[in-house]
């Protein structure tokens, strides 16, 4: 695997960490955190993270501290692993559960009343997560989360809010404790912080983590507005916080240095948004500009902008369609041939199916392995050598994988690989 990824296991061992005299993150449990603040009479929960499994090993841990009752749990969006382990939270009180007025019981596709493709997205989900790959073998995690988390009751535990917060946001007190609520959307646009000012901690979200941020979602996903999500990390800063809990990856601490990572995650996006927007202005195709923008070495070897999770190339694409659509401004892409059309004019072209077929196997042979996906996709469209593609297919994805820092693409190459294999069987 990218050496990079070795040390993943070890940064997302799993631990209960106090930030402040009455603050907890339940660290490394599940792909997302879970926060505790102790008040006088209860406890506010913020997020509950993305399985019943991994909630009771949460609230197992957080009984360890305390036994107050459960008054309060806080989402600060509505991607399932920050809502499924919510019953278990409020299983012994009836809790208040607060979230934005944005917020949506079915996150992962857009809320509406007609059908949308919602198998594609449970397929495409299993791959970029990995679920179904073992660990330590296969996964090693999910790039701002562990590998061997636990999966029982995965998505089934989340609990509806019982009181919404508008656009302007509120002042809100339980158990002693003083929180303001506001609106940040970012990766989602139902996005709430949490400020609780006494310990100057901020809780933000998706907003930020410890990777170069998921501006797109190769499980599919709307457009993420690339600019409000700069916007409200420009907000974030406002608050001079001396801890910031997000919702993946480790709290940071200390106001200096809270300031320079978001400022650094700022203006990783505004460049983004300003070579692809600038590159589609000078003509440039979407294919030229996720090949052509990259982020200067001063941000890109940062660790906290390492791509983990999201990809520049792919929020080059996402910024191209969310702000102009598919076409790229090429005539030619007006239409196309049909895929079987275009594999055997090409496979003709190039001198038959055993020509293409010896030049993938030369392609993986060389570490070639773009190349090499492309060539036999040619042969698996056409039908001809079906087999030998498809079993190579498997097999340079199973070797591309072990080139990926990002953790989706690593966990996608391998999850078709083993689905492909499964075909040949």
């Amino acid at each position: 695997m990218h050496p990079e990824l070795k040390d993943h296991p070890q940064y997302f061992r799993k631990k209960v960490v106090q930030l402040s005299e009455n603050v907890y993150q339940a660290f490394g449990f599940a792909a997302s955190n879970v926060y505790m603040i102790i008040g006088e009479d209860g406890l506010i929960i913020i997020d509950t993270s993305e399985s019943t499994g991994a909630a009771e090993a949460i609230l197992a841990e957080f009984r360890k501290i305390t036994s107050l009752p459960v008054k309060t749990i806080i989402y600060t969006h509505s991607h399932r692993d920050h809502v499924s382990g919510a019953n278990v939270f409020a299983a012994d009180a009836a809790p208040e559960i607060i979230a934005s007025a944005k917020f949506s019981d079915d996150s992962l596709i857009v809320a509406t009343e007609h059908p949308r493709p919602a198998k594609a997205m449970q397929v495409r989900t299993k791959r970029q997560f990995g679920i179904g790959l073992s660990y330590p073998d296969e996964i090693i995690g999910i790039g701002i989360g562990p590998g061997d988390r636990p999966l029982k009751g995965l998505g089934a535990g989340s609990l509806p809010p019982t009181r919404r917060v508008g656009e302007e946001g509120e002042h809100y007190s339980a158990c002693g404790v003083d929180l303001q609520l506001a609106m940040a959307p970012g990766e989602t646009p139902d996005h709430m912080i949490v400020w609780y000012s006494n310990r100057k901690a901020l809780f933000c979200g998706d907003n930020y983590y410890r990777s170069f941020p998921n501006l797109y979602a190769i499980r599919g996903t709307v457009y993420r507005d690339f600019d409000a999500w700069a916007d409200t990390l420009d907000h974030l800063m406002t608050f001079d916080a001396q801890i910031l809990a997000p919702g993946h990856t480790k709290a940071l601490i200390g106001a200096e240095t809270i300031k320079e990572v978001l400022s650094d995650y700022r203006n990783a996006i505004r460049h983004v948004i300003e070579s692809t927007r600038n590159g589609m202005d000078a003509g440039l195709t979407i294919d030229e500009l996720a090949h052509s923008v990259k982020l200067p070495a001063s941000l890109a070897n940062k660790p906290h902008l390492r791509e983990f999770y999201g990809r520049v190339d792919w929020s080059v694409r996402a910024y191209c369609v969310g702000t102009m659509g598919w076409f790229d401004g090429n005539p030619t892409t007006l239409g196309s041939l049909a895929p079987r059309e275009e594999a055997e004019r090409f496979i003709n072209l190039a001198g038959g199916a055993d020509a293409v077929l010896s030049a993938a196997e030369r392609a993986r042979s060389d570490g070639d392995y773009q190349w090499g996906l492309q060539l036999v996709d040619r042969l698996i469209f056409s039908g001809r050598e079906r087999e030998c593609a498809t079993k190579l297919k498997a097999e340079i994805l199973g070797e591309y994988a072990d080139e990926q820092i990002n953790c989706t693409a690593r966990n996608y190459y391998l999850m078709c690989a083993k689905e492909l294999e499964r075909e040949l069987t």
